[in-house]
């Protein structure tokens, strides 16, 4: 039974790799970064992970990024489907009940 749990907890591992925007499984890397000092103060005495909270935002903003982005490449296609969609209509629209 433990052996389906690793494989299970495995299987879950691989879809949230396969699903994430960036390797998982990459080596943390220490980093120099430049903070607000009284900021950098607070988080300290509330007890904020800096690492894991600037990671958190990273993630957050690469996403972001990464869709602005593909939707600007892909601004031509989504305007090449509106206008056939708009000449031709959609194949279902003679079975649409509303």
């Amino acid at each position: 039974m433990a052996k389906t749990a690793r494989t299970g907890s495995s299987t879950l591992q691989t879809a949230r790799q396969s699903h994430a925007p960036y390797d998982l499984s990459a080596a943390k890397r220490p980093t120099n970064v430049s903070i607000n000092a009284d900021l950098l103060a607070k988080a300290k005495d509330l007890g904020v992970n800096l690492s894991q909270t600037l990671e958190d935002g990273l993630k957050v903003r690469v996403s972001e990024e990464r869709r602005r982005r593909w939707l600007e490449e892909n601004k031509s296609a989504f305007a090449a489907c509106n206008e056939h969609f708009e000449k031709y209509g959609l194949w279902s629209d003679g079975f649409r009940m509303f």
